[in-house]
């Protein structure tokens, strides 16, 4: 009886052994294929990464030349923004003073003390003014035969033609600085 029990249970045994075997086959070879499909893809997947990084790197380093070329740009930009700011300050100013020296020789003149102010500072840059400024020969004329007038002398402009031209002159400067300075807030503006 118990040699049969155990010739019994051997024979369970071996009966569970062979359902295994024969399932564990199957499962194990469903395993294989699973692994390699997913070996397979992880693979394709792995390769598109690195397709991808380095296409990601490419573009990085494209995108860097393309910051340091516009930081170039800019920095060019604003370098003759600068330049055009400094014209625009020199030139204001010179305009500024030429204008009010017009307004100091006109005023002096409508009051006739034309001699006192040959003495003054705003004469001296008048007289420069009546070098460079864009001026017809006759007014040239008349404007340097008052600035050459002496200390006693005194010069009464025939039909206020000096005043004339001055206030001419005063008025032009006025319009250009007035342009100058339009043009330089549409600068500033963009």
């Amino acid at each position: 009886e118990k040699v049969t029990a155990e010739g019994k249970k051997e024979a369970e045994l071996f009966d569970k052994f062979m359902c295994y075997c024969k399932t564990g086959a199957d499962d194990l070879a469903a395993s294989i294929s699973a692994a390699d499909s997913k070996l397979t893809a992880d693979t394709s997947s792995l390769e598109a990464a690195v397709a991808m990084k380095s296409q990601l790197e490419k573009d990085l380093e494209a995108h860097k030349t393309g910051r340091e070329e516009a930081q170039a740009s800019v920095n060019e930009a604003v370098a003759i923004r600068e330049k055009e700011a400094a014209e625009f300050a020199k030139a204001s100013a010179e305009h500024k003073t030429n204008i009010a020296a017009m307004g100091k020789a006109i005023a002096a003149l409508e009051k006739g003390v034309s001699a006192g102010f040959l003495q003054t500072v705003a004469a001296a840059k008048l007289r420069q003014l009546s070098i460079d400024a864009e001026l017809d020969a006759s007014d040239r004329d008349v404007l340097t035969a008052f600035l050459s007038a002496g200390d006693g002398e005194e010069y009464v402009p025939q039909s206020g033609q000096v005043i004339g031209i001055l206030k001419q002159m005063k008025e032009t400067m006025e319009t250009d600085l007035a342009e100058m300075t339009a043009t330089e807030e549409a600068a500033i503006k963009n």
